[in-house]
């Protein structure tokens, strides 16, 4: 399983988005907004979540730049997880 897919997964349980499967889930779609419309509240409990599992933390005015989209996830998680962990 690649780091896309397993972000898509920990999107969808993280969430409960029971309705959404991880093939539904762009790539390079906004997480935010017109994409998957995620809000404030959801990027607080993903934020928890990607710290729990990959023991990485998203704060900062960057953070916006990270959660814009899957791709930007990975990206972000695969050039901070201790490596143990990615």
């Amino acid at each position: 399983m690649t780091l896309v897919d397993e972000l898509k997964q920990l999107i969808i349980s993280s969430l409960n988005l029971e309705d959404v499967t991880p093939d539904e889930i762009e790539n390079e779609a906004p997480l935010f907004n017109d994409g998957l419309g995620l809000d404030s509240i959801d990027a607080l409990e993903l934020g928890m979540a990607l710290k729990q599992h990959y023991g990485v933390e998203l704060k900062g005015e960057n953070s916006a730049k990270h959660f814009a989209s899957v791709n930007s996830l990975a990206e972000f998680i695969s050039q901070n997880a201790p490596q143990s962990k990615a």
